[in-house]
């Protein structure tokens, strides 16, 4: 790994651990964390308390990858949706948003506003 590529990863990992220390997910009200890598996006619904993922969904997944490339906006929308209709059939309405340290743009984004979009409340 680079020395430019190590750095923006630290820098990653140190916006994360910030982000981190103010929210928490509770069986009421999980967790949606979003990590995103250069070729795929993966999102779960984790409650902190029992240390459990209840919904998840991500670009690896064979649906998604038939629909073309995974490392696009069309892929992260796609992605939104089916963890939002996974969480609800899970009995979740509700979720707190983990953007990962990431910036709230591009594929974080569009993540998101589906998952609104789907019927989940942030």
């Amino acid at each position: 790994m680079s020395k430019v590529a190590a750095a923006r990863r630290n820098g990653r990992i140190r916006r994360h651990r910030r982000v981190r220390k103010k929210i928490h997910g509770t069986a009421a009200r999980p967790r949606l964390a979003v990590f995103r890598s250069n070729k795929h996006l993966s999102v779960q619904v984790i409650d902190d308390d029992l240390g459990t993922t209840l919904a998840a969904a991500s670009t690896t997944e064979a649906d998604v990858r038939a629909a073309g490339s995974t490392a696009s906006v069309a892929a992260a929308t796609k992605v939104g949706e089916l963890v939002a209709e996974r969480s609800k059939a899970a009995g979740i309405t509700t979720v707190v948003f983990d953007r990962g340290g990431f910036a709230y743009h591009g594929r974080i984004a569009a993540v998101a506003s589906a998952a609104r979009d789907a019927g989940l409340e942030f």
